[in-house]
This record gives C-alpha cells, sequence and structure tokens, in this order.
C-alpha cells in the first residue's frame, strides 16, 4: 500500500513538473545547432532571422539571415512576413530567440525553431558563420530604396 501511494505521489509530481514545459514546446522548436541547419537546409519556404541587435549581427552570424532585432519593429515586421513560412531564429545563447518564438506564435505563426544555445552553441560546433559587413550590392540596393522614398 505504501509503495502505491509513493508511486502515485511521484506519478503526480512527475506529471505536474512536465506539464509546465509543454507549453513552449507546443508553441516551438528548440533544436541543436545539427538539426537547426538540416531542418533549415530540408524546409523549403523559411526565413532565417537573426534577432540580434544590429551591431552583434554586423559581426559572426549565419549566412543568409536576416537581421530583425528583439528589441526593435518585430510588431511591425511580424506584419510584412508570410506565416505559412517557416521561421528560423537564433541570437547569442537562444534566450531571445525563443522569447521572440513565444511572441511570434501569440500573432499566429505556427511554424518556429529557436537555435538551441544560439550562435555560441552554433559556432561551438563548428558549424559555418560570416563575418564582416553586408556585401557593396546589397548596401548599394539598401541606399536605392531609400532614395526612392524620397
Amino acid at each position: 500500500m505504501r509503495f502505491l501511494s509513493g508511486l502515485l505521489f511521484f506519478l503526480s509530481l512527475n506529471s505536474s513538473l512536465l506539464s509546465g514545459q509543454i507549453p513552449d514546446s507546443v508553441k516551438f522548436q528548440s533544436l541543436e545547432p545539427y538539426d537547426f541547419k538540416l531542418q533549415y537546409l530540408s524546409t523549403g519556404s523559411s526565413l532565417l532571422i537573426d534577432v540580434r541587435e544590429p551591431f552583434e549581427f554586423k559581426g559572426k552570424r549565419i549566412k543568409d539571415a536576416i537581421n530583425i532585432p528583439a528589441s526593435g519593429n518585430l510588431e511591425r515586421a511580424a506584419d510584412t512576413l508570410n506565416r505559412e513560412y517557416t521561421l528560423f531564429l537564433y541570437c547569442t545563447s537562444g534566450y531571445r530567440s525563443a522569447r521572440v518564438a513565444e511572441s511570434l506564435y501569440e500573432k499566429g505563426f505556427r511554424n518556429l525553431v529557436s537555435l538551441k544555445g544560439g550562435i555560441i552553441a552554433w559556432r561551438k560546433e563548428g558549424m559555418p558563420v560570416v563575418k564582416g559587413r553586408l556585401k557593396k550590392e546589397t548596401r548599394a540596393r539598401e541606399k536605392e530604396k531609400g532614395r526612392g522614398g524620397n
């Protein structure tokens, strides 16, 4: 009888602890660097989004990522993104990208993937990064867009 009551207590404690983890796992996937890269490469309609600040983005980043800072105009940017796309999000350590994933989920996005451990884990695993400024062609296009709005 004591064994049965102990087992029931353990199971109820365990299920209450696990229930705290379910909401995040339902809202978005959190993947290790290898799995993140593999899923990104195998997903057709997707965007790779670096949610770090622009000064961080100018340093080492994942190739083909676009920069939409978590502290910036995420609200406005979310309105321009296709909700059917899978959004692959990363930051420095994984914290900001997880928070952004939660926020985007609340805005109706359902295909969200966050890089577990962020770019720190990515680099630790030896995954490729690019460094430096944007290419001249990209800067020229951005300047042209700025002039066109005047």
